[in-house]
């Protein structure tokens, strides 16, 4: 059984009983619990529901409103570019800090609450299953686990939100309340350690792309960094790491070329800790656009330069020439990894390109002639299928990869100590970089230039307390901007109270 097969054998299946696709979480229950009510019946349902909780992260890199493309327009690495002003009025207003109840893409909360409920459903019904306990287990360890990534990305994106870890009755949905944010740390925290014993430590190659035991605890050790909870975070992360640059008990390993990370079918290797899938297979066409049934990865046509071309006798790789000229990347970016070993991997440099006549291209909003290499669209990733081009490239990526565990746990270690030196230095050494004296802003800025452009940094400074200062040219506002305001609809006729001074 292949990993494609995994997640879409059975899609259509999951689609069809776990119809809850509206932008608005509370809107949910409404639509689908009828159905949900008599489903989850023996092993099969059980998988085809464990399915439809998974298909939600394809958040981070899937659909035109992914974390991605998002989180780069806020970060000081990126502008929104596009077409123009108004092309994507979220990405826009987030990139210049204008971002309003309005203009938030409503589905960052509802996808996530729709991962959540989806997770709630399927662990609901799986105690009266019959079947293997230990496969049971299993299942509801992952739904646990995404569970917990699903209310990570809701609390850090929107800090104020309801803690649901039940189907509720439909009379109950519109007297919701937000918890404390602690509480919903406390909930990720309880899922992943509940998830951790029942996870395998490994998965064969046909089911690439499940949870396993080093993916979970890899997130745990995450969490914790982000509520300061530092020893815990080092404990962890150190489980996964292993020995810095050698063996750890999963298997996991630094790749040797740094360049190979962003080979489209280098997928599921042996640095990738968490990994969202993609597949040109579906076949998806502009009808699936916006219904989260395109499979691809979107972020791969978004980034690209707008009809970039190569004139006759030109030695510039072959990039497919359909990119919609999102993120551009700023002089800030492009300066910090210029003489770096991993700028030709990370930043395509198409203006240079154009001005020796090796590209044409055309200008598009916000251009800076630097575009992400990372996701760049290639030609010899254009899907072959009956879908159209655009929403079928099948590069995976990364939620976590080891060189980002190596450097979180060099971060909860305070960013000193010989072991916190032989994690910073393991990533630089990968690259040929020589050593440096670690310390927590060697660590920052080798995150910067090592994750550049993978939807982490404006993470890594709002969870820093840099914000404020790194982004007030583009108008952030501390006790403001930390996170997104909660979209409009979410608060008609519901108890949920909007997020400090939106």
């Amino acid at each position: 059984m292949k990993r494609n097969t995994f997640k879409y054998s059975v899609i259509a299946l999951a689609t069809s009983i776990l119809t809850s696709c509206s932008s608005s979480y509370l809107e949910v229950l409404p639509k689908g619990s009828s159905l949900e009510a008599s489903y989850y019946t023996n092993q099969s349902e059980a998988f085809a529901g464990l399915v439809a909780v998974y298909d939600v992260m394809r958040k981070n890199s899937g659909g035109f409103e992914n974390m991605v493309t998002m989180l780069n327009a806020g970060s000081d690495d990126h502008v929104a570019g596009g077409g123009g002003a108004t092309d994507g009025v979220g990405l826009q207003t987030f990139s210049n800090y204008t971002l309003s109840p309005t203009t938030v893409p409503a589905s960052y909360w509802g996808d996530h609450y729709q991962g959540v409920f989806r997770a709630n459903f399927l662990l609901s019904k799986l105690p009266a299953i019959s079947m293997d306990a230990s496969l049971k287990a299993r299942y509801a360890g992952e739904a646990q686990a995404l569970r917990a990534l699903y209310y990570f990305n809701l609390v850090r994106l929107f800090k104020n939100i309801p803690l649901i870890t039940s189907p509720l009755p439909s009379s109950e949905i519109y007297n919701v309340v937000q918890a404390d944010p602690s509480a919903i740390y406390a909930q990720i925290e309880k899922d992943l350690n509940e998830a951790i014993p029942v996870l395998p430590n490994t998965v064969p190659a046909a089911d690439a792309g499940r949870l396993t035991k080093g993916a979970a605890q890899a997130l745990l050790g995450k969490v914790y960094l982000y509520d300061k909870k530092l020893s815990e975070a080092a404990a962890q992360l150190a489980i996964v790491n292993g020995t810095p640059g050698g063996a750890n008990p999963y298997g996991y390993k630094l790749l040797s070329n740094f360049a190979d990370l962003w080979v489209f079918a280098n997928k599921f290797n042996s640095e990738g800790i968490l990994e969202v899938a993609h597949t040109s297979a579906s076949n998806a066409g502009w009808g699936n656009w916006g219904s989260g049934t395109d499979e691809g990865n979107t972020v791969v046509q978004m980034v690209g330069p707008r009809t970039l071309t190569r004139p006759a006798g030109s030695t510039a790789p072959a990039y497919y020439s359909g990119g919609w000229a999102f993120n551009p990347i700023t002089q800030d970016l492009y300066d910090a990894l210029k003489d770096d070993p991993r700028f030709s991997a990370t930043i395509l440099d198409a203006k240079t390109l154009k001005a020796a006549k090796q590209v044409n291209y055309i200008s598009a909003y916000q251009d800076t002639g630097y575009f992400i290499n990372k996701f760049m669209p290639k030609q010899a990733d254009v899907s072959t299928g009956l879908g159209n081009i655009e929403l079928n490239f099948r590069q995976n990526s990364y939620l976590i990869r080891l060189a980002d565990t190596y450097l979180m746990e060099a971060e909860a270690l305070g960013g000193t100590g010989a072991r916190a030196q032989a994690l910073l230095d393991a990533v630089r050494s990968r690259v040929g970089l020589p050593s440096i004296p670690v310390s927590l802003n060697a660590i920052a800025n080798e995150r910067r230039l090592e994750l550049a452009c993978e939807g982490h940094r404006w993470f890594d400074l709002v969870r820093t307390g840099k914000a404020a200062t790194v982004l007030a040219s583009r108008g952030f506002k501390a006790g403001k901007n930390e996170v997104f305001p909660i979209p409009f609809k979410e608060l008609e006729n519901t108890k949920i109270k909007q997020n400090p001074n939106y």
